[in-house]
């Protein structure tokens, strides 16, 4: 592996956009707020009433910021095992166990070993693997149950008839340590919808949803076809790409507008925009009372879809097209990840998961064929997030 001057990378690479907000603040523990005015949607068959924000905690740090979300009304908490090496459970665990258990619900995902870049499972893919994470997870949350586990990242919708795992979950439901069974999807989500819509399995699902999807139609005929089945629905990556439409972080998303935009449909029933510092969740806190887009917002919104941004469409023509046929979609996800939200842990994770090395393209022998449709140039973008991986890991937490 070649070396990389940890200063010099900091100074100008993507660990140094990556940086956690700030150092946790002591806030005493108060009664969560009863706001009269807060708008909730019931999620799906669940019966959860949740507000229409809700927090997705991967990128906090701060438990005085989750505290802080806690009392201004927030109820519904996502996590997962991998964040943060598992950190980010620990900290959500140390500061939910001192709340009523009734006055707040918890979701966490768990992602299997072994899934293929077709996101079909392997023979690594085994119930024990997937059950012992989970009981970590359960363990650093300190908690009896979650109301929410996902089972992580299905983009092909076989994967949702795999017994191994689906019976694992069907097993921790009968047992009580989980309330209701779900999965995240981040590509292919209409078509992994629409199948979940047809099954009684599912309670749960967390799906991208935003403006920046070309497949948009598509999307929300599964959605109201789920939805019309008793699933409830999340949205997250409602910012497309997080707060900024570039990479050089000049050109800022109006977020509230996004998120209204989100909520705009009925079928959507909560958000989770991820937060790590105060005068985010003070903005969010407002759209849980308020979701109506103004005229201005309505123009922000049109004028940043006419803008490449951040988020991949995840159409899928790019795999096709390359020569190599690298998880394209998946390295542009890295790449959001890393320069949209600042993120480059979780950038790191996934790179080391697709497994292209630190220059995928160097084989490739010619001019890039990928023709992105959202204008992307895949060629450099590839090459700037892929040497992410030669960086020691622990210069990213």
């Amino acid at each position: 592996m070649k070396s990389i001057d940890r200063r010099r990378f900091l100074k100008t690479g993507i660990a140094g956009a990556a940086g956690f907000a700030i150092s946790p603040a002591v806030i005493p523990s108060v009664k969560q707020n009863a706001n009269e005015n807060i708008i909730y949607r019931t999620l799906g068959r669940t019966g959860m009433k949740v507000p229409v924000i809700s927090f997705g905690v991967m990128r906090a740090d701060n438990p005085g910021l989750c505290k802080a979300a806690y009392e201004k009304g927030i109820k519904l908490f996502d996590t997962a095992n991998g964040y943060q090496n598992g950190n980010n459970e620990t900290m959500l665990g140390n500061i939910l166990k001192d709340y009523p258990r009734n006055s707040f619900y918890l979701a966490t995902k768990v992602k299997a070993a072994g899934m293929s870049r077709e996101g079909l499972p392997t023979a690594e893919t085994t119930a024990e693997d997937f059950l012992s994470k989970f009981n970590t997870s359960l363990s650093r949350l300190q908690m009896d149950y979650v109301d929410i586990l996902y089972v992580h990242d299905i983009s092909n919708p076989e994967y949702l008839e795999y017994k191994p795992i689906v019976n694992a979950v069907k097993q921790l439901k009968k047992q009580g340590k989980i309330k209701f069974m779900g999965f995240s999807t981040h590509r292919n989500e209409a078509i992994v919808i629409d199948a979940a819509a047809t099954k009684n399995d599912w309670d749960v699902i967390l799906t991208s949803y935003n403006f920046q999807q070309a497949y948009r139609k598509e999307l929300d005929a599964a959605v109201q076809k789920a939805t019309a089945a008793g699933i409830g629905i999340v949205a997250m990556k409602t910012l497309a790409g997080g707060g900024f439409l570039d990479r050089e972080r000049t050109k800022p998303m109006n977020t509230s507008a996004a998120i209204k935009w989100a909520l705009s449909n009925p079928d959507i029933h909560t958000t989770i925009p991820g937060m790590t510092q105060f005068d985010q969740l003070d903005l969010n806190i407002k759209l849980l009372s308020d979701i109506t887009l103004t005229d201005g917002e309505k123009k922000d919104i049109l004028l940043a879809s006419t803008q490449p941004g951040l988020f991949c469409s995840g159409c899928q023509e790019c795999i096709s097209e390359c020569r190599l046929k690298l998880a394209v979609p998946d390295l542009m996800r890295a790449y959001m990840y890393a320069y949209g939200y600042s993120d480059s842990s979780q950038a790191y994770s996934l790179l080391t998961d697709i497994g292209h090395g630190p220059d995928p393209c160097s084989n490739c022998g010619g001019k890039c064929n990928v023709k992105c449709s959202k204008g992307f140039n895949v060629q450099e973008k590839i090459a700037d997030i892929s040497r992410l991986v030669n960086v020691p890991a622990d210069f990213l937490t």
